[in-house]
């Protein structure tokens, strides 16, 4: 569009001047409506809450057999990657669960 020519060198004030008030205002709605998207969807999110709906990425249980495994593992009679195929999971899951907290 001729009217929003931004480039250098373009020697026409008026049509420079115009195109910085056409963006302006674009970039106004556009920030305007991001606002009101968070908006709608921090009020979503309460109402859920609210109903008592769980969020977020469901609970991930231990196998079975994990705590045999673990002491095997604290007595230094089992390796992490051996004990992960027994348990039928990814060593690196079962490094973090052992040494979280």
């Amino acid at each position: 569009m001729p009217l929003l020519n931004t480039r250098k060198g373009h020697n026409n004030l008026t049509g420079r001047f115009l195109a910085d008030i056409v963006l302006q205002i674009l970039s106004y709605v556009a920030e305007t409506e991001r606002h009101n998207i968070r908006t709608r969807q921090a009020e979503g999110i309460a109402a859920a809450k609210a109903r008592g709906v769980k969020l977020g990425r469901p609970e991930k249980f231990l196998p079975d057999g994990f705590p045999q495994v673990a002491s095997l593992i604290r007595e230094g009679k089992l390796s992490y990657r051996e004990a992960a195929r027994q348990l039928q999971v990814n060593h690196s899951w079962l490094y973090k669960k052992m040494n979280s907290g």
